[in-house]
């Protein structure tokens, strides 16, 4: 089939690499490139950066709504276009444009997890279960029938983690659609409105880590961060970004620290975590351990939200 493949961060390598093995991309849509650092570099994407190694043609418009783009598209003619984690809305001009529609490759199990952040919400929620859903896209949120879904554990996962996890098990889905679906095979399953969540984008608020919160909220809120929202905390004199954690083998009162130099556990409601790995402000990423040697801050400190 003729597919235009639209997506933008490494969620998306490999559904474009595995359905650039049996079909034709014509053309591929991303974001435009970033721009990071000193000397404002530009950074492509990294499905950019996949479709550049597969010699595919790229596009990266600012948006999809000019007339102009939307006969660019036209001229296209694709059979079927797939979208995953593209970052543009797509309007009724250019989903109405490829005779088999578009495909989504949604990172929940629809219905539920609509939005923007579902891989985030699925862990901040204590989800047992998360997965892939490959949708037919609408105008609509996330509202489309589904052909196949995969599924997967959240467990002890953080976001990059499970959205690896998940990007892999994303294209294996993908590929037996497309089969079914070249096939006539596909069998649609319309989502039940009654069991609709929706997954809203991070906010501070939600990563907050906070002494009076439990053990177990303050470890999904970690893992549900990211360097766009980190989980943060006060010690001391300084704010300490925290990027990973555990269970506490002690408890601690809520708003304390207890380290040995080595070992560094703050006080939760009910328990404590520990913390494995931080990132002190103005300083790069390091092992808790490490960082905790290298402070003055005591035994018995208090902590709290950052601000």
């Amino acid at each position: 089939m003729r597919v235009v493949f639209m997506g933008t961060p490494a969620f998306a390598v490999p559904s474009i690499e595995a359905v650039a093995v049996s079909h034709e991309i014509v053309t591929v849509y991303s974001r435009a490139d970033s721009v990071s650092g000193r000397g404002s570099t530009t950074r492509p994407s990294p499905v950019k950066q996949a479709a550049v190694e597969l010699g595919l043609r790229v596009r990266t418009p600012a948006t999809l709504r000019d007339p102009a783009e939307h006969e660019v598209f036209r001229r296209l003619a694709p059979d079927i276009g797939i979208v995953a984690a593209y970052g543009l809305i797509l309007p009724r001009e250019v989903l109405d444009v490829p005779a088999l529609g578009f495909l989504n490759v949604h990172a929940s199990l629809l219905p539920r997890w609509r939005g923007a952040a579902p891989i985030q919400r699925a862990i901040l929620a204590g989800d047992e279960f998360t997965g892939v859903s490959i949708m037919q896209m609408e105008e609509a949120l996330d509202t489309g029938p589904y052909c196949g879904i995969s599924q997967t554990t959240v467990a002890d996962k953080n976001a990059e983690e499970l959205a690896a996890e998940l990007a892999v098990l994303g294209a294996g889905a993908l590929i037996r659609a497309l089969e079914q679906i070249a096939q006539d095979t596909c069998t649609w399953v319309q989502q039940d409105d009654a069991e609709v969540t929706y997954a809203a984008k991070l906010s501070k608020e939600d990563v907050r880590l906070a002494p009076e919160l439990p053990a177990e909220e303050l470890l999904r809120r970690i893992r549900a961060s990211s360097r766009q929202t980190p989980a943060r905390i006060a010690l001391a004199t300084t704010n300490l970004t925290v990027l990973d954690a555990r269970e506490g083998a002690a408890d601690v009162p809520p708003g304390i620290v207890r380290h040995d130099r080595k070992n560094v556990l703050l006080g939760a409601n009910g328990g404590a975590i520990e913390l494995l790995r931080v990132k002190p402000e103005g300083r790069r990423e390091m092992d808790a351990s490490a960082w905790i040697r290298g402070t003055t801050v005591p035994e018995g400190a208090s902590w709290g939200s950052a601000q």
